[in-house]
């Protein structure tokens, strides 16, 4: 039961890493993009499936780890579910936001960028700060 369970924490570890990089991925094209028909592309067909399956990932290997613990429920499991329920109400925000831009609009993409780069440096601080206190505790 114990290899079991430091299993699952060194998945649930991987998955932190890989959310990190997934923000950090897509606030690089972001910050490099320029044309908003292949952003929104390059979005919805690569980053937006990719960041929600790290991002199920783990929750996943989060919610196995709450019942190997028999729910037990500590402050940093709170602070954990909390993030995570924030990280998906930013995404979803962010995503919403870009489908209903107007590519017509000049100046649309220009306005949508600063707004999205906030939402993920947010949301890479969130992760940044919750994996720092998971690692060092």
């Amino acid at each position: 039961m114990n290899e079991m369970y430091n299993m699952g924490l060194s998945l649930h570890s991987i998955g932190a890493v890989m959310i990190l990089v997934m923000v950090f991925s897509n606030l690089f094209v972001l910050i490099s993009a320029d044309d908003l028909a292949k952003y929104k592309r390059l979005n919805s067909i690569f980053l937006l499936p990719l960041t929600a399956t790290v991002e199920g990932l783990l929750i996943f290997t989060g919610v196995i780890m709450m019942a190997a613990k028999h729910l037990d429920f500590t402050i940093l499991n709170i602070v954990m579910i909390i993030i995570s329920v924030v990280f998906i109400l930013l995404e979803v925000k962010r995503i919403k936001s870009l489908r209903y831009l107007n590519a017509s609009k000049e100046k649309a993409f220009d306005a949508y960028k600063p707004f999205a780069r906030r939402i993920l440096q947010i949301e890479f601080a969130l992760v940044a700060l919750i994996s720092l206190i998971m690692w060092l505790v």
